[in-house]
């Protein structure tokens, strides 16, 4: 959420609605000064409401009947620990460690089988980030909602929003007002923003060369289908499928093949892909198998990184596509070589589809631009 949409009302309306229903509630700040605004909130709607809430200053704590919430601090987490909870709100989560989240506050909720609501302005490419694509993929019970100021209607704030827009820097107020992660400095992927415009062609262009790259999944990782237009040199159309039998993703790729006139297909052979990737050329779909190791993965990130430099192979307007390309990471290794991997607890489906169509492009020699 931007600056001043209203994450404090919106997270105290849910803190004292639970805590009225009887449930355990923690709010859990970066330190105690961020959680004044709360505090406030939560005495006015007390004292407006004339019900009975036990509202205890010094503890900063709220009753009513069974229902209690508690306000906590980020930066000494160990009052934390031992404590259950049916809801905890995290606001500015993107400002605490990725370790108070997953070590301490997330064991909170095992009990009382409870929820979790991140609520923040973005801080980069952390943590939090990861979370937020997690969410966008609809998996692990999990959703990530957007909401810049601009969304809130009151006019003193659209007001402050056109005064921010004139008086600070643009990845300032990308990030700060219109809550957007903003690429950090190190990563392997830039200008992906300005590349990401595209919707997916409904068919194939006349005269255009299609290529396509393929990358294998089954329970935890997706399968993902990129097809390229090499002629144009942008993204034509992709196909992500999670907890799909194989036959149905064969079947998909078929169709996927059939309307594109895909010339060539580049697919991981890998493990899982090596059948798949011979029953497809069984049936006379043209597929090349590509072997995935540390110094063939390099080659075909580091090409299709140069393409993004060089800004000559568009994108997709798709937020699982641009997450994982944003959050890709690379690392040195001791022999000089370079290895590449999506953070901890992400994916890298989409990325690596899309360089195999890219590669396939590049060695089929069909790229025109």
């Amino acid at each position: 959420m931007g600056r001043r949409w209203g994450k404090t009302t919106l997270g105290g309306a849910l803190v004292m609605g639970a805590v009225s229903l009887g449930a355990r509630v923690g709010w859990i700040v970066p330190t105690y000064r961020n959680a004044r605004p709360l505090w406030r909130f939560c005495q006015q709607v007390a004292a407006l409401t004339g019900d009975p809430f036990k509202i205890n200053q010094a503890d900063m704590t709220v009753e009513w009947g069974r229902g209690w919430m508690g306000i906590y601090s980020a930066d000494n987490d160990t009052a934390l620990r031992g404590e259950s909870f049916d809801l905890v709100i995290v606001d500015e989560a993107a400002m605490i460690r990725a370790e108070t989240y997953t070590d301490v506050i997330m064991p909170t909720l095992a009990d009382r089988n409870g929820r979790c609501l991140l609520i923040s302005t973005p801080k980069g490419l952390n943590w939090f980030y990861t979370e937020f694509q997690r969410g966008l993929t609809g998996g692990n019970m999990q959703a990530s909602f957007h909401a810049p100021t601009s969304a809130n209607p009151l006019p003193n704030i659209q007001r402050a929003y056109r005064l921010a827009k004139d008086r600070v820097s643009e990845r300032t107020f990308r990030q700060e007002w219109d809550a957007e992660f903003i690429e950090s400095e190190g990563l392997v992927f830039r200008n992906i923003d300005t590349l990401a415009t595209l919707q997916p062609q409904a068919a194939p262009i006349t005269g255009h060369t299609y290529v396509g790259g393929i990358d294998w999944g089954r329970t935890n990782d997706a399968t993902v289908f990129t097809v390229i237009d090499a002629t144009a040199g942008a993204v034509a159309a992709t196909d992500r499928m999670v907890q799909t039998n194989f036959d149905l993703q064969l079947t998909r790729l078929r169709a996927m093949h059939e309307r594109f006139h895909v010339e060539a297909w580049i697919g991981e052979y890998n493990s899982i892909g090596g059948p798949q990737v011979e029953s497809l050329q069984r049936q006379g779909i043209p597929v090349r198998p590509f072997t995935t190791t540390n110094a063939t993965k390099a080659q075909i990130i580091d090409a299709l990184a140069l393409a993004f430099e060089q800004q000559i192979l568009q994108l997709l307007r798709n937020p699982v596509l641009t997450g994982e390309l944003k959050a890709y990471q690379s690392k040195a290794l001791a022999s000089g070589l370079m290895t590449y991997s999506a953070p901890e607890g992400m994916h890298d489906d989409h990325v690596m589809s899309l360089a195999l169509a890219w590669y396939g492009a590049h060695r089929r020699g069909v790229l025109l631009r």
